[in-house]
């Protein structure tokens, strides 16, 4: 089978590039191992909520028209939301085809799947940067005695054991399921490593609006300093919830979750911290209120006060003096290690020598190194909002319009 473009991933990124190359005229289908939006269906427990409000759900051609516009889609709302897309675009998807391997000659891509193999001129890759939990090797020293789990296994507290949790990784995932499984009675203790501390609302608005009024999100991936180090930034401590509640260290502290440093090891059952916490802390204080500051300096020099809370100040996250270094997993009863150790994505099918010592892809703003292949849905991928899903519009639009002069004129993909 032929077409010219071969999309993989039926994720809001690849549907949004679908969109735009249907506006171009290009032909081409949309491969995906399973269902529409299906990381989000199969993956994901069941209590998360989208992090960003519904007023930024747009995709190109399509948006929220819901009366909840300052709300946070569920995970069965935004499922949803991705099935229409899909519909109404007219995706050319080929779906439960996954893909077993892709390779390439001087002039075409070759890629393999159960129901027969396509033939194309250009691939997108929107196959998703969270198909793996990243669980680091220390993990491999933990006693044999407790159950190890990840947020793509977790569903609900209901399927741990009775018992402690130590919960690894303090970025939203961390958070929020630190929170969830200490209300189900089960006592936390909270691993914690370098974090991005944002609040839920300042002055009355959304921190998601603030960022996009200040044209935060639109700053692009060849304006950064360290392009390396800005991929690798964690994932706001961000919770969407009905109250639009701010959920920090000092909130889970407050309910009783204990903190600890970054986790380093494992010793004859006993867990090793690392001394940093006071330090992270201090650190990520020390940026959410240079953020607040920058936000109050833009409304004076906007003169944008109108209906706008006074500025506020948070208190710095509370640390005890000298926080335990050591602890006893069968003294403490910790009978569950939850990896919110973030994800990787999975490319073990790309036959293509464009990885990374890492098992990243190599690319520069999306253009892959090999010429003709593209790569979607990855952190600051063109922008700071590459990662949303509102940020997919213009990263597709910007690729699918090189993606064409490719076809055109077989222009060549900068080395990177």
């Amino acid at each position: 089978m032929r077409t010219r473009c071969v999309i993989i991933g039926a994720g809001h990124s690849g549907l949004a590039m679908s969109r735009c190359l249907s506006e171009r005229s290009i032909d081409h289908v949309v491969l995906e191992r399973g269902e529409v939006a299906n990381s989000w269906k199969h993956e994901r427990w069941d209590s998360l909520r989208l992090l960003t409000p519904n007023w930024q759900a747009r995709l190109p051609g399509y948006s929220y028209t819901g009366k909840d516009p300052d709300g946070y889609m569920t995970m069965p709302e935004l499922i949803e939301f991705l099935e229409k897309y899909a519909e109404v675009i007219s995706a050319p998807l080929k779906l439960n085809t996954e893909v077993m391997s892709v390779t390439t000659d001087a002039s075409h891509y070759q890629v393999a799947t159960p129901q027969g193999n396509w033939e194309c001129e250009s691939l997108v890759v929107a196959s998703g940067a969270c198909n793996r939990a990243s669980i680091p090797a220390i993990a491999e020293a933990a006693p044999a005695s407790i159950d190890m789990i990840t947020p793509m296994q977790y569903r609900n507290p209901d399927q741990l054991q009775e018992g402690g949790v130590l919960v690894v990784g303090a970025s939203a995932t961390g958070l929020q399921l630190a929170e969830e499984i200490h209300r189900s009675g089960r006592p936390v203790t909270l691993a914690v490593g370098e974090h991005v501390r944002l609040p839920r609302t300042y002055r009355g608005r959304d921190i998601q609006w603030w960022m996009d009024a200040l044209g935060i999100l639109d700053e692009r991936y060849d304006e950064i300093d360290d392009i390396v180090r800005g991929r690798n930034i964690p994932s706001p401590q961000l919770v969407g919830s009905p109250e639009h509640s701010t959920l920090d260290l000092n909130r889970l502290t407050t309910l009783g979750v204990r903190l600890r440093g970054r986790l380093a090891g494992f010793s004859e059952g006993k867990a090793q911290f690392s001394g940093s916490l006071r330090n992270v802390c201090a650190l990520a204080d020390l940026k959410m209120l240079r953020l607040l500051n920058t936000i109050d300096e833009w409304v004076i020099e906007k003169g944008f006060n109108t209906g706008l809370g006074p500025p506020q100040r948070y208190e710095d996250t509370e640390v005890e003096e000298s926080p335990p270094l050591l602890m006893d997993l069968d003294k403490d009863d910790i009978k569950t290690i939850l990896w919110a150790t973030g994800y990787d994505a999975d490319y073990s099918w790309l036959d293509i020598p464009v990885l990374d010592r890492k098992g990243k892809i190599r690319h520069d703003g999306g253009m892959v190194v090999s010429p003709g292949m593209y790569l979607m849905g990855t952190a600051l991928l063109r922008r700071r909002k590459s990662s949303f899903i509102h940020g997919a519009e213009d990263d597709a639009r910007d690729l699918s319009a090189h993606l064409q002069a490719y076809l055109n004129n077989k222009i060549e993909t900068p080395e990177v």
